[in-house]
This record gives C-alpha cells, structure tokens and sequence, in this order.
C-alpha cells in the first residue's frame, strides 16, 4: 500500500509520516526532501526558480508519480501543498493509493509554525518574531485552510489532528487504513 499524507503547511504530515512509516516498516518520503534530493536546491530557491504555483504543483504531481513508479508499495509520502488538484487527482483513484488528508485548526497550526533562513536551518529568532506578527500569521493560516479545503475535495479521508500527540495521531491512522482497507 501507497500512503499519501496530504494538509496545510505545519498540519504535521512530516512527523507523523515518518512515524507512521516506522510502525508500518514502510519507506517514507518527505516531499520538500525529495525536491531538495532531486534538484539539489532549497525550497526557497526551488520557489524562486518557480514562482507559479501551478508550475510547482506540476513538478511535485512528476515527483510523487515517479515517487510511485521507483517504489510499487509500502511507501508512506507526505505532501507539501499542491494548489491545484489536477497535479494529484490520479493518486485518490489509484487502487493501491491511500489518501487522507491532516487538519487540525489555526491555533494548533500556528504553535507548529517555524521559520527557516534561505538554507532551510531554523532561524534562531523564529520564535520571537512569530509573536511579534502573531495576528498576520493566524489571519494567513485560517485563509491557507478555508483554501486548500476547496483543492483537498476529492481527498475523502480526513482527520482532525486537534493537536494530538504524534504517536496518538500515528495509532488512529493505522486504525483508520486497517478499517477502511479490508
């Protein structure tokens, strides 16, 4: 089975793809760390070499594919944003593919959000500036959700993180795929 983990930024798909990919012996695979792998550039020099989403969006759909194609099964992917559903559409109708989309709300978002610099270190004054612009950061991320739950349509499994523990997270989706899958 295939594993597609997708949601807003900071939502945890990382975490909780890595973990779940070790409970299951599965490979996991980091979307952003794939594009870092392949094209050997941070995704901030990745954004600034395509400045459309929809470019992204292509280029990501090619990387999962062939993310697919390279592996066949027991891979666990999670997705960076992909605002246009076209560019991942064909994986929610793959048979061996199962999507399911992380939500958890604005507040438990913002307390994930971190700040990188242009080599994708963590920027050591993150913290403190977060604060500082607290109100600009909410009013985005309630905008990135109300969004992306227009794109995320055809993503029919859905779950509320509500800011639960990474392995609670982890155990509720192995339950949720064991259900749905037999």
């Amino acid at each position: 089975m295939i594993i597609i983990l997708f949601g807003v930024s900071c939502v945890g798909k990382s975490a909780v793809g890595e973990k779940l990919s070790e409970k299951l012996r599965y490979k996991f695979f980091d979307l952003d760390g794939e594009i870092n792998r392949r094209f050997n550039i941070t995704i901030e020099q990745f954004i600034k070499n395509n400045p459309f989403s929809h470019e992204r969006g292509r280029i990501k759909g090619e990387i999962i594919s062939s993310l697919i194609s390279e592996n066949k099964d027991n891979i666990v992917i999670a997705v960076s944003q992909i605002h246009y559903p076209i560019y991942f559409a064909q994986f929610t109708e793959m048979d061996n593919v199962f999507c399911i989309e992380l939500q958890d709300t604005a507040e438990h978002i913002f307390q994930r959000l971190i700040f990188t610099d242009e080599n994708d270190q963590l920027w050591a004054g993150g913290d403190e500036y977060k604060e500082k612009h607290k109100e600009h950061y909410m009013k985005e991320i309630r905008e990135d959700i109300k969004y992306m739950e227009q794109v995320f349509k055809l993503i029919k499994k859905k779950y509320f993180v509500n800011n639960k523990s990474i392995d609670e997270v982890v155990d509720d989706l192995i339950d949720i795929i064991q259900n749905d899958w037999c």
